[in-house]
């Protein structure tokens, strides 16, 4: 079984890469769908973005990285995988979540939003926090997947 993990990513932290790890325990291939919006500003461009997500796999072929804009839902018909990962820290992040997974589910029947409460260690982790830290040029390197290397802020 397939499953996509969709996001923006800005950056990938060490919560994401726990839950990508603990998904490969449910699915045999997970897509990290790396989301575009051209409304949103970014620190990482795409490319930096998938670049860095890459990396933090590159020896693991159960994942895929790709970039993607539009409806996930449309994604999910290209790719023909229905299975959406999702990780909940809080409880707003649950209805948030629940209220998009359920329009989905309208939009396309095939949806199944998988969600996973994200590890403990992990709950206080955000990509606005991180992002937060680097652009004040703190030592976020603890939030951070240990093998990215240097980040490149682009702002």
């Amino acid at each position: 079984m397939k499953a996509i993990f969709p996001g923006s990513f800005d950056p990938f932290t060490v919560g994401h890469e726990a839950l990508v790890q603990r998904s490969l325990k449910l699915f045999d291939e997970i897509t990290v769908a790396v989301g575009h919006n051209s409304e949103k500003r970014y620190m990482f461009d795409i490319d930096t973005r998938i670049e860095i997500i890459k990396s933090v796999f590159k020896d693991n072929q159960q994942v895929k990285v790709i970039a993607y804009s539009g409806l996930t839902i449309d994604l999910c018909r290209s790719l023909d995988t229905y299975f959406l990962i999702r990780g909940l820290r809080t409880a707003s992040d649950f209805e948030f979540e629940r209220a998009i997974g359920q329009i989905n589910k309208q939009l396309e029947p095939k949806i199944e939003t998988v969600f996973m409460l994200i590890a403990p260690e992990h709950s206080a982790v955000s990509s606005s926090i991180v992002r937060d830290i680097l652009i004040n040029n703190g030592d976020a390197s603890q939030f951070l997947p240990a093998n990215i290397g240097e980040l490149k802020i682009k702002t």
